[in-house]
Order: C-alpha cells, then structure tokens, then sequence
C-alpha cells in the first residue's frame, strides 16, 4: 500500500481554511483509486524543522494507482485546492506504507524472549 502523505503547516488564516477543509475532501476523495483516508490535528510538534497544524493520508493500493490519481483530473483538482487553501504551505511525501498488529508484535516479542531463554 502506498499512501500520499499531506503535511500543512501554519497558515495565516485558519478559519478560512477551517471553512474549506470539507470542499477538499470531498474533491480528494473522488480520486480514483483511493482506498482509505485519514486526518491528524497535530496537537504539538516534538523535533524537527517540519512544524505541521494537519497531517492527511490518502492510501491507495500501489504506486502506479497513487501516482494515476495524481495525474487525474480529480488528482489535479485537489492539488490546486490545496495550494489555493495553504498558499503553499503544505510539505508533500509519497511513502510505502506498512502496517503491523500489536498481537503480531507481541508474538513476535513473545517468540524472541522464549529463543533467548534457550
């Protein structure tokens, strides 16, 4: 899975932007391809130079269908959407996206503590 990750940072007239969010997702969701989405109010920044107020993902399937509802034109309409309600100030990354359930985890814990008793 690969998603298309959205980090905007401050921007000088929340409200504004606050008003439009719905208008963006409802244009990015009609992406073709997109498989799931997901938003985070970033409630404080710990380190680094990167200071995001929201982070969105939008996940697709594969590269190639990331990369399709890019080109799109619902691709290219939330782009600009996003560029009119950040004036820019937005970072963007494509990332291979990779997820694990806490049981897998633990069982992997769980199987590494018993190998290392023996």
């Amino acid at each position: 899975m690969h998603k298309l990750v959205i980090m905007i940072e401050e921007i000088p007239n929340e409200a504004q932007f606050d008003e439009t969010w719905p208008e963006f997702l409802h244009v990015s969701e009609r992406m073709p391809g997109l498989v799931k989405e997901a938003t985070c109010r970033v409630e404080s920044s710990l380190y680094g130079s990167v200071r995001p107020i929201l982070v969105h993902e939008l996940y697709f399937d594969s590269l190639d269908e990331l990369r399709a509802a890019m080109s799109s034109p619902e691709g290219r309409s939330t782009g600009e959407l996003l560029q009119q309600m950040t004036a820019g100030r937005i970072n963007l990354f494509i990332a291979d996206h990779k997820e694990d359930l806490i049981e897998n985890i633990q069982s992997f814990q769980h199987n590494e503590n018993n190998a290392a008793k023996t």
